[in-house]
């Protein structure tokens, strides 16, 4: 069995005027990515490996999320997770090599209807949002084909930085 970790994107910044491509993280979004780092960390689902979008917001989210949660996980970037769909997610899925947590971080529309596709479940991915699916396959390539269960959405707003930090105490 595999963990595959959905995560999108902290809340960007609108008003800097920068192509959609290279648009930073507001406050509140670098915020909840922390909280999202941290709790991810006390609950003990960090994973082993992350690939992100290349997209500004998409990529800063996976660092700091590491950072703040003090992963060892390294953090790939991939054009292919910007402007997506869920066949696309799931080719880079796919392609990832074999480890027990992969996370992978973009966007909306593609991570709810991913995991629509994955579990035929309905989640709104809202920003810094984490789905966690259990995918009962050995290898990523198995992926695209299979199908998997939800066993949890965390989302930031509904924790504080004290919630993250319970592991800590």
């Amino acid at each position: 069995m595999r963990r595959l970790l959905v995560m999108r994107h902290g809340k960007s910044d609108w008003s800097t005027g920068v192509s959609d491509h290279d648009r930073p993280l507001n406050r509140r979004g670098v915020a909840a990515v922390k909280t999202m780092g941290r709790l991810l960390s006390s609950v003990g689902e960090t994973p082993d490996l992350v690939i992100s979008s290349t997209a500004t917001r998409a990529h800063t989210t996976a660092q700091l999320a590491a950072e703040t949660g003090g992963w060892e996980a390294p953090i790939k970037t991939t054009r292919e997770l910007y402007g997506t769909r869920s066949e696309g997610a799931l080719s880079v899925v796919a392609g990832s090599p074999v480890v027990d947590r992969l996370m992978i971080v973009g966007h909306e529309p593609a991570w709810s209807g991913l995991v629509a596709h994955l579990t035929g479940g309905s989640v709104t991915m809202k920003t810094a949002t984490v789905v966690g699916i259990e995918m009962l396959i050995r290898d990523w390539e198995e992926a695209p084909l299979a199908r998997g269960e939800i066993v949890f959405v965390l989302q930031p707003r509904h924790f504080t930085h004290s919630d993250a930090t319970l592991g800590d105490r």
